[in-house]
């Protein structure tokens, strides 16, 4: 005998007490069944039982008919099976409930217990198969979208650098003075880096998507000390302070590209969305692993986002500011790669004040 959490819901109508009991007598160890002798009754069911996958109606209701019931439950609840159960020869019925109610079956009575169950077995197979589908269907939905995306980004932010590049190049051509070739090479360089960090976010959106989680013990300390070097260069190149603190006693476990990805990113972020003419522009970073938990605080004295920009930041190819070039990918990363890890993260900033990111991430048990 099946668990009752693993029996396929039934939800049988029929306004006869009989039929009723007799359908539940049946069936009940088989599946779990709801009756009602109603209409209003048959709609609490399905509110307080989302997951009912079959409903059986008796045609001859006394507030209306099935066919009227099935037409209009299609419209809140379209995940059931419906089937149609009658004791007269109405073939007007019939037509109108497959093209109103849009039922699977309809049933004569008096029926059989083996055509019941046959019934439901391949309303539930048909149920199980609709239901993958609208699934995939909205996955190819996610992929074409983010295909599309894609796309336009590949010709806005990989042609456009090229561009800019060729152009340079051809002017430069036509140039004698050592000071306009300077200032043009420095327009180049900047062109360069922008397609740079865009094939490296690529590249690193697409790793995150392919890679397996691969769980190992990970030393906080060790972990960011090839980041800390790296961005003590560019704090010193743009006069910005990084301050770092990590706090371990503990073994972690988790996975380490995913934390890279993490980090880069966001203290990627941090740097990079300053307020040019501050006086002490800063960045802080903090770790802490404690209770197999580890919470990293990033946090910047920038530019800031403004709050009707904070809930659209995590979007694949979405920039909230045009004061410096991304490509859109760094926090859409960020997040995928934080959803492998069944991690969260928490935004607080004010324009021109700054930012605080907050990342928590539960260990890996051993064992």
């Amino acid at each position: 005998m099946l668990n009752s959490k693993d029996k396929i819901k039934i939800l049988y109508i029929d306004d006869e007490p009989n039929n009723l009991n007799g359908f539940k007598a049946a069936f009940r160890f088989d599946y779990t069944i709801f009756i009602a002798s109603d209409i209003p009754m048959a709609y609490q069911h399905l509110e307080a039982h989302p997951d009912i996958r079959v409903i059986l109606c008796d045609q001859r209701m006394p507030d209306k008919t099935g066919v009227q019931f099935f037409e209009e439950v299609c419209e809140k609840y379209p995940n059931p099976v419906r089937m149609l159960i009658t004791g007269y020869a109405d073939i007007e019925s019939v037509i109108n409930a497959v093209n109103k109610g849009h039922i699977f079956r309809y049933i004569k009575k008096p029926w059989t217990d083996v055509d019941i169950k046959t019934s439901i077995e391949e309303g539930n197979k048909y149920y199980i198969t609709k239901n993958e589908l609208a699934t995939k269907n909205k996955e190819l939905e996610f992929v074409n979208n983010e295909l599309s995306k894609f796309t336009y980004s590949i010709t806005h932010d990989m042609r456009g650098p090229l561009v800019s590049v060729l152009g340079a190049l051809e002017l430069a051509k036509t140039m004698d003075d050592l000071n306009d070739l300077r200032e043009l090479l420095e327009m180049m360089e900047s062109a360069v880096i922008k397609l740079d960090e865009y094939i490296r976010n690529t590249h690193e959106y697409y790793k995150n998507k392919k890679s397996q989680i691969v769980y190992e013990e990970i030393n906080f300390e060790t972990l960011v000390e090839d980041l800390e070097g790296l961005f003590r260069i560019n704090g010193k190149m743009d006069n910005v302070r990084f301050d770092v603190m990590v706090k371990q006693a503990v073994p972690f476990i988790s996975d380490k590209v995913s934390i890279n990805i993490i980090l880069n990113n966001l203290l990627s972020n941090a740097f990079k969305y300053q307020r040019k003419n501050a006086a002490d522009k800063f960045v802080a970073m903090a770790i802490e692993v404690k209770n197999n938990t580890v919470v990293i605080e990033i946090k910047d004295n920038g530019i800031g986002i403004a709050a009707s920009h904070i809930d659209k930041i995590f979007t694949l190819f979405f920039r909230a500011t045009a004061e410096e070039y991304g490509s859109g990918f760094g926090l859409y990363n960020v997040k995928d790669a934080l959803n492998k890890l069944n991690g969260s993260i928490e935004v607080s900033s004010a324009v021109n004040e700054g930012t605080i990111f907050t990342v928590t991430i539960p260990g890996k048990i051993n064992g």
